[in-house]
């Protein structure tokens, strides 16, 4: 995995746990879907790369 794309995904991955627990603090529904959504793309994104890395078999 390219070095940059596994910490773009990781940090996706962080900002959508932070938004997500400041949906939670405020009770905020569309932030805490937001930090889902974002903890999901991070980790899709996280994903694909490790696929790519283990290359055609």
């Amino acid at each position: 995995m390219a070095a940059s794309e596994k910490a773009r995904a990781k940090t996706e991955q962080a900002v959508g746990k932070a938004v997500q627990a400041a949906g939670r603090v405020t009770g905020n529904e569309k932030l805490i879907a937001k930090g889902r959504a974002a903890q999901a793309a991070g980790k899709a994104r996280e994903n694909k790369e490790s696929l790519k890395d283990a290359g055609p078999r």
